[in-house]
């Protein structure tokens, strides 16, 4: 049985969604304390969202003996400046204003473990460029939209309403999502968790 390390829903529907059979196990990580400690050492999100999908994959692999354990996390970075999932409606239009007319770069990274050692890992990323929106049409997406902006680092959903955000998207559209679906499937495959 293989494990997610990962309370996403939407990685969750990726994955029922392939035909992956799975179970949920999430035990908590100091996420913005790792985010904090790694600022000082390192500007790559790449090297936060490796390390964090790594942390969440191992807490979950000690409780989980003999089984694959996947962790997965995302960084969106603008400009050096890093993002996190906004906490309501109003830091969630502080944010899309930051973003409104640039481009930001969304990495994703999945790692696999069993009995804590790690047998794999992938981390990709993605290149979104935002329109430059009117104010009052972000209101408009903050309302329409609802709690869903609290659930994503960006603020948005490109799935659904937050399509309307962009002008130009490129990179997968799993990494967009937060997990390299199509290199996990293959590793899933080479170690017999599904049929090749």
């Amino acid at each position: 049985m293989i494990v997610l390390a990962s309370g996403s829903a939407t990685r969750q529907t990726m994955l029922r969604a392939a035909g992956v059979d799975f179970r949920v196990l999430v035990l908590p990580v100091d996420e913005d304390g790792v985010k904090q400690s790694l600022r000082q050492e390192t500007d790559r999100p790449s090297r936060v969202a490796e390390t964090l999908a790594e942390m969440k994959a191992a807490r979950v692999s000690a409780k989980c003996p003999g089984e694959i354990v996947i962790g997965a996390d995302q960084m969106l970075d603008c400009d050096g400046m890093w993002f996190d999932k906004p906490a309501n409606r109003v830091a969630a239009g502080d944010q899309l204003r930051l973003l409104r007319g640039k481009t930001h770069r969304l990495t994703s990274s999945v790692v696999a473990l069993r009995d804590g050692q790690r047998l794999w890992h992938h981390t990709d990323e993605a290149r979104l460029t935002m329109r430059r929106f009117s104010d009052a049409f972000l209101d408009a997406y903050l309302d329409q939209a609802g709690a869903v902006v609290s659930s994503a680092v960006g603020a948005y959903q490109l799935e659904g309403l937050g399509a309307q955000l962009f002008m130009a998207v490129e990179g997968s559209h799993f990494t967009i999502l937060g997990l390299p679906l199509l290199p996990l499937l293959d590793f899933l495959r080479e170690n017999g968790e599904l049929t090749s």
